[in-house]
């Protein structure tokens, strides 16, 4: 005979990384006009952030987009060109700085949203583990007196994780309006564990 029982552990941590999620947007006549324009603006962008000492390695490129506008089918009003990119802030004392610096860029920049991660969460992860096993083994060990049952060892251990970067469009949103200092707060990382024992 056995019991199996789930436990959890939630610890509280704070993200010091901070991925940022801009780029560079233009509408011409022409789809080569439009695709030149936005070539050139994001060349413009990855000037500065370098400038701003954000390392070539940390801005990846995750939108490349060019297409019409339509002023009423299949009338075409003007081409849409568009190319995002992931900067990764590693110091986030310089959070405010590199976001200003994606401004004014000029009116082709675009802010769409940031997210917080932590670089190594292992620490809060084992942290969270061993809450979440003594939870476990404090309900099994209760099951057991409750069942007038000796409990006995541990025969099996599987782990549910959650947590991870936390978008946060709107919080940027309301920075841009109000001038206010970007935030990271702290992050919930939750381990839960489901652990089975033997019944002596």
């Amino acid at each position: 005979m056995d019991i199996t029982v789930v436990g959890e552990g939630a610890v509280l941590a704070v993200p010091d990384i901070l991925r940022l999620h801009a780029g560079v947007e233009v509408r011409r006549a022409s789809a080569a006009e439009s695709f030149t324009a936005v070539r050139a603006a994001a060349a413009r962008l990855a000037q500065a952030l370098g400038g701003a000492g954000i390392a070539a390695e940390d801005v990846r490129t995750v939108e490349l987009s060019l297409g019409p506008e339509y002023e009423a089918y299949p009338k075409v009003a003007a081409y849409r060109a568009v190319q995002g990119v992931e900067v990764v802030v590693r110091d986030l004392a310089q959070a405010d700085r590199i976001i200003d610096t994606v401004a004014g860029v000029g009116e082709e920049a675009r802010l769409n949203g940031l997210a917080f991660e932590l670089s190594d969460p292992a620490g809060a992860l084992k942290e969270a583990r061993a809450w979440a096993f003594r939870d476990a083994a404090a309900k099994a060990a209760q099951y057991a007196e409750l069942a007038g049952r000796p409990l006995g060892r541990v025969v099996s251990v599987s782990e549910d994780v959650r947590g991870g970067p936390q978008p946060m469009r709107t919080t940027l949103a309301a920075a841009a309006e109000t001038n206010a200092s970007i935030s990271p707060g702290r992050q919930t990382l939750t381990v839960t564990v489901q652990v089975g024992y033997d019944f002596a």
